[in-house]
């Protein structure tokens, strides 16, 4: 059975409940932007490539069956439903790349009627989704280049099918040795608090039948000082100008280890991951998420004392200093990431 995370389907969005794994694979059918704004906050549907989509289809889903009295009413509830669906999440640059492509195309056709405007938008997200499916394959195919035979990999939440549309980013690059026949180990960090590694990763990995082995978050350093690390190969949400990545919180764990324990360290992400109007990444906004995810979330009882202070941050920031190389679907790049990003990702 092929997996597609998120697509459109029976007149609205279909998604995999990713709450639900490992034990159930559910898909959800979403009728309304409420339902979907809900979804991406809840993360049953998350991965930045994904919420690409997710912010595509739901700016179409939000204006669909509208029937506008005229074009400046037309503009304002559209503009409504992109505000509103981008208000989900704030870290993930590739949401508001979703909503900002079809932004573009509402203001290239906003002299047509309004049904014509409709079928421009929805053939948009069609595009968006045909063009993740490409770029994942392409991150693939020039991060597999990178990977030898008999590699150990390392990697921490989920940046597979279940955060694009059917491939994946880093998970890619492993997808993508796997299939040219490349001997490859998998260690997955289980990616406290939400367990994204855990219930998402091994999941993935063991359907594609490779090699993975689940360990708690902390186990990373006595890996690497044991020698049975290769490489480090993580995700993005947002990357800014000069190469600083953020990506799911305990990534900048890995890399500081990587540096001291000499081992290559890269970051998986798709064009569409930058943000070139963010000079570093003091500049990317950072989602706080409840503290509730940290004592209570996955046990029958809470685990801390009662009314303690959460801190939980979804992502970190992971200087570009310690970056080896960002594996995207334009090819490999390498330092100086403020040059080099520009010219590769031109934009």
């Amino acid at each position: 059975m092929k997996l597609v995370t998120i697509e459109w389907k029976n007149n609205g969005i279909r998604i995999i409940d990713q709450t639900k794994l490992p034990a159930k694979l559910v898909f959800l059918q979403i009728k309304s932007l409420k339902q979907l704004w809900q979804a991406i906050k809840l993360l049953k549907v998350r991965g930045a490539p994904a919420l690409g989509a997710a912010g595509a289809l739901g700016v179409y889903l939000g204006v669909k069956d509208l029937k506008p009295r005229n074009a400046e009413e037309f503009k304002i509830l559209f503009e409504k439903a992109c505000r509103y669906i981008g208000s989900s999440r704030p870290t993930a640059r590739n949401l508001f790349w979703g909503i900002e492509r079809m932004r573009k195309v509402f203001l290239d056709n906003k002299a047509k009627e309004a049904r014509k405007i409709k079928q421009a938008l929805f053939a948009e997200t069609k595009l968006i989704v045909s063009l993740d499916m490409a770029s994942c394959r392409s991150i693939g195919l020039h991060g597999s280049r990178l990977i030898k035979n008999n590699d150990t990999i390392l990697t921490i939440c989920n940046t597979g099918i279940l955060a694009t549309i059917d491939y994946g980013t880093a998970a890619g690059v492993i997808y993508r040795s796997h299939e040219d026949g490349k001997r490859i180990k998998v260690y997955a960090c289980e990616t406290r608090p939400l367990l994204q590694g855990a219930r998402l990763t091994t999941w993935e990995l063991k359907r594609k039948g490779i090699d993975v082995t689940l360990i708690c978050d902390n186990m990373a350093a006595t890996l690497m000082k044991q020698g049975k690390i290769s490489k480090v190969i993580a995700g993005a949400d947002r990357i800014a100008a000069n190469g600083d990545a953020a990506n799911k919180i305990g990534t900048y764990n890995l890399a500081v280890l990587s540096r001291y324990h000499n081992i290559p360290f890269y970051i998986a992400a798709p064009a569409s991951t930058f943000d070139l109007s963010i000079p570093c990444g003091r500049h990317i906004p950072i989602e706080q998420r409840a503290g509730s995810e940290v004592t209570d979330l996955f046990f029958k009882h809470p685990v801390a004392a009662k009314g303690v202070k959460v801190f939980n941050p979804a992502f970190d920031v992971t200087d570009s200093g310690l970056i080896t190389a960002i594996i995207t679907d334009k090819g490999v790049i390498r330092p100086p990431y403020k040059k080099n990003i520009r010219r590769k990702i031109g934009r």
